[in-house]
Parts: C-alpha cells; sequence; structure tokens
C-alpha cells in the first residue's frame, strides 16, 4: 500500500499533466488555439449540430432513376448491336419495367436472341458494381417477332441498395471539399441520407452541390439535324446552360465523365475562369481517338443534361486534358470541380427534410449544459465530504482530475462533443465516484474490525477491486453495444461514457490510492476517521 515505484509515480503525474494540457486549449477562442505552435496541445472538441448550430437535411434517392438509366442504357446497345447485325426491327423502347423489340425477319431470329441475351448477361455492370456477374434481366420472345427483356425483382433491389451506397460516398467526398468540419453523414432508411453540418456558414452553396447529379459526358453535335424539330433516332434535343438556344445532342457517349481523374478552377489567358481536367488512360485514348475522327464538328461537353459548352474540333487532342469555359466566376467554377472529382452521383437527390439550427440556440444549449454538468459536480463533491471527510475529499480530488482526462481525450480524438455526450459527462461525474464508494465501505468495515489503519487502508483497495473491474467492465461492454449498433448522438453518447469509465478507473483507484500513500507517510495516523 505504501510503496509506489518512482517510474509508476511519474507515469501517474504525467497521465494528469497530460489530461490538463490537453484541455486548456478549450479554454482559448479557435483562432488563438490554431495560432499555437504545432508542438503545443492546441486540439479543441468539435462541437455538434445541436451545441454549435448549422444546417439539417434529410435526402431521399431516387432509386426509380436508376432502373430506367440501365433501361435507356440497354435500348441503345439493342440498336447498335442490331445495326451492327443487319437485323431489321421495329417499336424499339422502354416498356414498364423492361425493353421490348419487334424483329421483322424472322429468318433472324435466332441470331438477334442471341444478341439480345449476351447484352441481358453483363460482364459487371456499367455504373454499379454489384459483386459478381449474373443475369439481371430476362428475355422472352413471342412467334411474332416480340422480344421483351425485363430487368428482375433482385436486380432491381440489388441496383437501389448500390446506389443509395455509392451516393452516401459521393455526397461524402463532394462535403468533404468544401471544409465542412466534421459532418455526419449516414443511411437512414432504405433509400434515405442524413447529412448534419454542424457551423455551415453557406447552406444554399451545399444544397446546391448535393441537388445536382453530376453526370459528365462527351458527346458529338448532330449538326445536320434541326434543333427545333422532333430530334432523330439516337438522338437528344438539349439546351445550352449559358444561352438557352436548342443543340441536338448525339446519344452516344464518346466519353464518360467516370473516366475523369482530376478537375480544377483556372483562369485563361483571357482571365476568363475556367475548368481544366484530366482523364485517365482509357478516357485520354478516346477522348484523342473521338477528336481525331471528327475534326470540324462540334463537341458537347453535357452536365446533368445541360449543354455546358459545344466547341468546334479544331485538331486532334491527344494530350488527355481540355478545359470547360462557360460564364463561371471563381465560385461556380471551383463548385464545378468539386462536383467532376466528387464523382456522378448514381441517382438524383431530392431534399424531404431541412433544418437550420441557429448559434443562438446552440449557445443555449451548451450554457444548460454546463449549468447541469457544474450542478452535479457541487452536488457530488458535497456529498463525497460529508459522508467521508479527508478521504471524500481525496475522492473529488480524483473527480477534478476524471474531468480533465475525459475533456483532454475527447480533444485529442477531435470527437465531436454533443447534447447526449454533455449528458454522457454528467452521467460520468456520478459513476466516477462509485469505485471510491465502494473503497471507503470497506475501509470503513475493516476499521470496525478492529484493523489497524495500513491494514484497513491495503484491504479496503485490494477487496473492493473485483467489484469494481465487474462493475465497469459490464458498463463498458454495454457502451461497445451501443456504439455499435447506435447512430449519431448514440454513438457519441457511448463514446463519452466509455472514455469516462476508462479515466474514472484510472483515478479513483490509481490517483486515490497515491494521494492516501502520501497522506499516509506524512501523518502516521493511529486511527482513520472514514
Amino acid at each position: 500500500m505504501l510503496y509506489f515505484a518512482r517510474w509508476k509515480i511519474t507515469l501517474i503525474l504525467l497521465v494528469c499533466l497530460a489530461g490538463i494540457l490537453f484541455t486548456a486549449p478549450n479554454l482559448l477562442s479557435r483562432d488563438v488555439a490554431a495560432s499555437l505552435p504545432r508542438w503545443v496541445p492546441h486540439q479543441q472538441l468539435n462541437l455538434g449540430l445541436d451545441l454549435r448550430g448549422g444546417s439539417h437535411l434529410l435526402l431521399e434517392v431516387d432509386v426509380s432513376a436508376v432502373a430506367k438509366e440501365r433501361l435507356e442504357n440497354l435500348v441503345e446497345s439493342v440498336r447498335a448491336e442490331l445495326r451492327k447485325a443487319q437485323i431489321n426491327y421495329t417499336d424499339l423502347g422502354v416498356v414498364s419495367q423492361g425493353v421490348s423489340v419487334r424483329l421483322r425477319d424472322p429468318a433472324k431470329r435466332e441470331q438477334a436472341l442471341e444478341i439480345l441475351r449476351k447484352l441481358a448477361n453483363p460482364v459487371g455492370s456499367n455504373t454499379l458494381s454489384l459483386g459478381t456477374a449474373r443475369n439481371d434481366l430476362t428475355v422472352d420472345a413471342t412467334a411474332e417477332g416480340l422480344v421483351t427483356m425485363t430487368l428482375s425483382e433482385e436486380a432491381l433491389r440489388d441496383r437501389a441498395g448500390a446506389a443509395v451506397q455509392q451516393s452516401i460516398e459521393i455526397v461524402r467526398r463532394r462535403i468533404d471539399q468544401t471544409g465542412v468540419n466534421e459532418p455526419s453523414i449516414q443511411r437512414q432508411g432504405a433509400n434515405r441520407i442524413l447529412v448534419q453540418l454542424p457551423g455551415l456558414d453557406d447552406p444554399d452553396r451545399i444544397k446546391r452541390l448535393l441537388g445536382k447529379t453530376a453526370k459528365m459526358t462527351f458527346r458529338l453535335v448532330d449538326m445536320e439535324s434541326d434543333p427545333s424539330g422532333r430530334a432523330p433516332p439516337g438522338a437528344d434535343v438539349l439546351e445550352e446552360e449559358k444561352t438557352g438556344r436548342k443543340v441536338v445532342v448525339r446519344r452516344l457517349v464518346q466519353v464518360s465523365g467516370d473516366n475523369l481523374t482530376d478537375a480544377q478552377p483556372s483562369r485563361d489567358q483571357n482571365g476568363q475562369w475556367v475548368v481544366t481536367f484530366k482523364f485517365n488512360s482509357v478516357g485520354s485514348q478516346r477522348f484523342a481517338q473521338t477528336t481525331r475522327e471528327n475534326v470540324g464538328k462540334q463537341f458537347a461537353v453535357v452536365l446533368d443534361e445541360k449543354v455546358i459548352t459545344a466547341p468546334v474540333i479544331r485538331e486532334p487532342i491527344i494530350g488527355g486534358s481540355g478545359q470547360i469555359s462557360g460564364s463561371f466566376d471563381a465560385t461556380s467554377a471551383n463548385d464545378l470541380a468539386v462536383l467532376l472529382r466528387a464523382g456522378a452521383l448514381p441517382a438524383p437527390l431530392k431534399i424531404v427534410e431541412e433544418r437550420t439550427v441557429g448559434p443562438d440556440l446552440g449557445a443555449d444549449a451548451i450554457r444548460s449544459g454546463v449549468l447541469a454538468v457544474f450542478a452535479g459536480f457541487v452536488l457530488v463533491f458535497i456529498y463525497m465530504i460529508a459522508a467521508y471527510g479527508l478521504f471524500g475529499m481525496f475522492a473529488n480530488v480524483a473527480l477534478i482530475m476524471n474531468l480533465f482526462l475525459i475533456l483532454g481525450a475527447l480533444s485529442l480524438l477531435q470527437a465531436t462533443l454533443t447534447l447526449p455526450g454533455i449528458a454522457g459527462i454528467l452521467l460520468t461525474i456520478g459513476m466516477s465516484v462509485d469505485a471510491n464508494v465502494l473503497i471507503n465501505e470497506r475501509i470503513r468495515e475493516e476499521t470496525k474490525l478492529g484493523k489497524s489503519p495500513l491494514a484497513a487502508l491495503d484491504a479496503g483497495f485490494s477487496k473492493a477491486m473485483s467489484t469494481i473491474v465487474d462493475a465497469n467492465l459490464t458498463s463498458l461492454i454495454k457502451m461497445m453495444l451501443l456504439f455499435s449498433f447506435g447512430t449519431g448522438a448514440v454513438k457519441g453518447f457511448a463514446v463519452t461514457i466509455s472514455i469516462g469509465i476508462v479515466t474514472s478507473m484510472f483515478t479513483a483507484i490509481t490517483v486515490v490510492r497515491l494521494l492516501m500513500m502520501v497522506w499516509y507517510r506524512w501523518r502516521r495516523p493511529v486511527a482513520l476517521a472514514v
């Protein structure tokens, strides 16, 4: 009981000092803390949406668009393959959850069916990774030559789930590149995404970024067709974004935005804002081949079914890079670059719920939470002194140090503190003295049995140890389960309590024991007043 190795004393003091040092930056403003030297602890607690204010968005993924895109791509593939095989057809188009086509030549029916079955069993997926290749369409044919390719329910579910998961990752990349601190992005239900952005100053910009699918394609312009009339087969009439004029653009995608590796805002020779881009090796080859074979023709850059620009190809572009010009300013050029770098959403997102938490409301929550923690601390402080006297004071010193260690650990981990987290700190204040109550009660019992002060102190710690470990270990297991299966605020609560359990065991057992050892050596009491 009385013996503490010098290295143990040094380690205990260093841990306590580290808790104080990592907590101290929270007493400074963010600007002052950021200006501190890098070797000095400068991390601060990140405040959650309910404390700092910000935006709360609930997004819904339009999973029906995923199936629609698959079927529209299939129509184009069927048209291209049947024309290549010189098989006549009619009535090609999307019907319900499939694609139908009527074959004109019965003699080529089997050849056409073989082509269509290959299209129904793609190697992987055009837009989403579904794991292994398998049939996602069933092919049915009638004696009259009508062939129907129907998307299966299992494939619909797979594509919808993959679309939501891919949307979450793309939303995360887009928000991360805007510099928003500690965003919370979680799946909610089957096809919804919850986005919480603490301290967001410009929520409209984020909504614009998230509201765009950002699907960019490079397609040739049909210069012979009249844009005021009906679009010919295999083409669409699109609107040019900056002028509003109509442009006939072929549906066949020459180069996809999926082949982009980088996009950055910059200025051209005239000082106008543009977005420069680079392709990967596949995109570079396709871009070079397209520009080489179509010199003198217009090449449209299409973003979300809007023509951004449609320049004339003057010469082959073989460098694998280019630039997009338009009526850009610094913000719009940067936003477009962010969208292209993050990638295209597999399906459109729509905002179904939006809430804004003002900083005043968050400040009220902070004041209420701090007041609750302070009140709980004072009540526990008074009770421990009233119940155990000097030993209660030792427990209170450990309680103060426990608060420093909790806040220091949260700051070091850059955790986000929310109202449930403050509730967890408040609960930890009560839990952290449980071990000292057990130890003090055991010391009191051993003293009543007539044991010497040293024997009573030693028995108090040794005999209460198993109960303390069991109680805290079971609580820690519960918090681990909460963290594993909970979401959002529940996880924050579990993290705070878990850190509090670990630090309270350290302070209640180690720090208090060290204080009692120093006191006993100094006073050498003949009796214990517990």
